[in-house]
């Protein structure tokens, strides 16, 4: 990892299987604005106000991942940001109300967060859950599924180009700040990443029940002992490797709550503010957060190390995915790291 300067919360929220139970108030309809353009209405169709969370949402306006997108029958890879948030300690800003009964409405580009270079048709829909917390409230309560339309559009690939190019031309010049305090934690937590993922790599190869009980099967250890053993060699060096770990929010993207960010297609990790200010180097708790297992979760997100995705936020989510979706799950690392360092 050359050292030159992930949302693992919402976990607590509520399993996969206890949000297939529950019906979604949430409707809603994406539409196609302009070239690659869409607009998304979100409806709240219940009969009270539910008050949900934005950040790393279709609601953020950061560059996360608000649809999928697919030419055919292949899946065009998503070329943004993946967070890590803190589990608690929200701000009122983090949050929008959608009174019962009433809409919002967000745009954004597709192109500028997914190659649309090739013309021709693709397909885009929104899928995902929302966290919500109560209205006098900012701790998290619960999550509710939702599921878009499916619009399929012509798109003009010499255009989409253009709209990704202006896009990444307004990024922030990065800056070599990890300086400091900064620069000493950010260093050890590499270094912490590296012992904490070769321990967990031989775990994975000799503790079937534990990799049964992160990542769903016995017969995986040795998949997930590969992933590891990358983590190790990119954490084995702050000077080399194949990303790039920054101090400065190069994405403008560390707000309330995000510990940090990973952008897998240009290979950096951004440690935020938070990171340092509320997260111990190493924890001994089980299923805690940490700097040493929020490197790990990032790193994992990298393309050349996993590319994972997050698909479940903390223990309780994590662990009801499938075995396939635990393998891309990124907090699935970041908590069996932790689970073999403390003994859970």
């Amino acid at each position: 990892m050359k050292f030159l300067g992930n949302v693992a919360l919402l976990a607590s929220l509520v399993s996969a299987a206890s949000m297939g139970k529950r019906a979604s108030p949430l409707d809603i309809q994406i539409e196609q604005v302009g070239n690659s353009g869409l607009k998304a209405t979100i409806t709240n169709t219940g009969a009270e106000d539910l008050k949900v969370l934005k950040t790393g949402t279709i609601l953020d306006s950061a560059p996360v991942e608000k649809v999928q997108v697919f030419q055919g029958s292949n899946k065009v890879d998503f070329q943004g940001i993946r967070l890590r948030l803190a589990s608690t300690g929200f701000g009122e800003e983090a949050f929008q109300t959608i009174p019962a009964g009433q809409a919002v409405e967000v745009s954004f580009d597709a192109a500028e967060l997914h190659d649309l270079a090739t013309s021709g048709a693709y397909d885009f829909v929104a899928n995902g859950v929302l966290s919500y917390a109560a209205a006098d409230s900012t701790d998290i309560a619960g999550s509710v599924p939702y599921s878009s339309n499916t619009v399929t559009a012509t798109v003009d690939g010499a255009e989409a180009a253009k709209a990704r190019t202006a896009f990444m031309n307004k990024r922030t010049a990065v800056q070599s700040d990890c300086t400091g305090s900064k620069g000493t934690a950010t260093r050890n937590a590499v270094s912490n990443c590296r012992t904490l993922a070769a321990a967990a790599s031989s775990a994975a190869l000799s503790n079937s029940a534990k990799v049964n009980e992160y990542f769903k099967s016995t017969s995986v250890g040795s998949q997930v002992a590969s992933v590891f053993a990358k983590v190790v060699s990119e954490c084995g060096s702050t000077t080399s490797g194949v990303s790039r770990t920054y101090c400065s929010d190069v994405y403008g993207a560390c707000s309330s709550n995000v510990l940090a960010y990973t952008l897998p297609s240009g290979s950096y990790i951004v440690n935020c503010p938070l990171y340092f200010s509320a997260l111990p180097a190493v924890s001994g708790t089980c299923h805690a957060q940490d700097q040493a297992t929020t490197t790990i979760h990032e790193t994992t997100h990298l393309t050349q190390i996993k590319g994972t995705q997050d698909l479940g936020y903390g223990y309780a989510a994590a662990t009801s995915l499938t075995s396939s979706r635990a393998l891309n799950n990124a907090d699935s690392y970041a908590l069996f790291a932790n689970a073999i360092r403390v003994g859970c």
